[in-house]
Formats: C-alpha cells, structure tokens, sequence
C-alpha cells in the first residue's frame, strides 16, 4: 500500500503534468513576422458575402495583420488590402484586386516568396497550401480535410480584373449576405476537375447555394468559409 508520502508526491505529479499540458495547449499559433506581406485569413468575417464592401474587408485584414504582429515594420505602419475585385455599379467603376495590393514582392510570415510582382501573382506563382499561410502561420484545410476550407472569395478573373457589369460575382460589391454570387478561388489549387479553373488560386467558381449563394452557409456548402487573401500594399 503507498505510503502516504508517495501519495502526495503522485499527486504533484499529476498537477505538473497538468500545468505543463495546459501551458502548452494555450500557445499561440506561430504569429507573421514583421516582414510578412501576405496572408490568408484563418477565418472569415463569418456574415457570408457581406464584408462590409472593400473598407470592411480591408480593415478585416488590417486588423488581422495588427494582431498578428505584422501590422507594421521598421519602414513604419503598412497598409494592408484585401484582394478582392468589384463591378461596375450604380455610377461607380470596377475596380481591379490586382490593382489593389502594390507592386510585391509578397512574403509569408515563414519568409517564402508568393510572387515577387503583380505578373508573377497572376502566372506562375508560388501560392499553394503549404505557402498560403493564415496570419496564425498555420496553414487552411484544402480538398481532402475535413472540413474543406479551400474557396477564397475573389470576384476577380484569373488576371485580377473585375468581372464585366452583369452575373454577379461579387455577392453584390461585398454588401450581400443572401443573393448573388461570389467567384472564389482555391488556396490548395485543387478541385474536382484536373483543369485550370480546379487548380486556379483566384477564379475557380462562383458560389451557390439554397440561401441564395452569399451567405455564411452556402460558401460552406461548396467548401469555404468566407476567407480571404491579403497583401501588404506598401
């Protein structure tokens, strides 16, 4: 029978490997370094399609990068954006995601190059799910996981540029969590099909849905969750 001297040694023990579990559990994420110009959001707004237009979207990022630790360097505060294109409507132009986020290079916060300029993103870049990193470091489930969170809203075409007036596909200009559409890419370059729209990482599809293809569900009916890339535009 253990004496009772071993009793209380077993129960510290125990409360240390408790403490040292709980110490563990609670670190964070590897956060961006301050070099870091390029993420994708761990998670999405989580209104759907609604993101507040272009200002909410890039304070969405804004506000991410600051928490992470990336919301500014020794040049001073940067200014980040979200890549997202909008169309033509009531009396305003479209404007470009490409047109939006600088002139690169884009960095991940492990230091590995996205695309050193905007042609480059928009050809053969270095954007997969190993490099698409969230603002956490860590990387975002793709095709196969469970669950699937490869879809990132766009609204672009695969040169960047926003979709003629017409089919939405900006789930109206990012002000609509119901109807519309949404074009989004896939993160993990991977889809159904072995064709360039599955491995595109900015024009795979549009969204769909039965809430009407903008809202928080129907983007997580067809494998997404409202994420969205973001660059450092200075």
């Amino acid at each position: 029978m253990p004496t009772f001297t071993k009793r209380i040694s077993c129960a510290y023990f125990g409360l240390a490997i408790a403490a040292l579990f709980a110490i563990v559990v609670a670190q964070p994420a590897q956060a961006q370094s301050v070099e870091t110009s390029f993420f994708l959001t761990s998670i999405g707004i989580g209104n759907g399609g609604n993101l507040g237009g272009l200002a909410g979207a890039d304070n969405y990022c804004q506000t991410l990068a600051q928490a992470a630790g990336a919301g500014a360097n020794a040049s001073g505060v940067k200014i980040w954006r979200a890549y997202l294109s909008t169309q033509a409507a009531d009396g305003q132009p479209a404007v470009n995601a490409r047109d939006r986020i600088g002139k690169g290079p884009w960095q991940n916060s492990k230091g590995v190059v996205i695309a050193k300029d905007v042609t480059e993103l928009h050809g053969a870049n270095n954007l997969t799910k190993q490099t698409a990193l969230s603002e956490k470091g860590d990387i975002i489930n793709g095709r196969g996981d469970t669950p699937n969170r490869h879809d990132v809203l766009t609204g672009s075409q695969p040169d960047g540029t926003a979709f003629a007036a017409g089919d939405d596909r900006t789930c109206k200009n990012w002000t609509s969590s119901t109807q519309g559409s949404a074009m989004v890419g896939h993160s993990d370059r991977i889809g159904l099909r072995d064709d360039d729209a599955s491995k595109s990482w900015n024009s795979s599809h549009p969204s769909r849905g039965p809430d009407g293809g903008c809202s928080q569900a129907d983007l997580k009916s067809t494998g997404g969750d409202g994420l969205l890339y973001c660059f450092a535009a200075n």
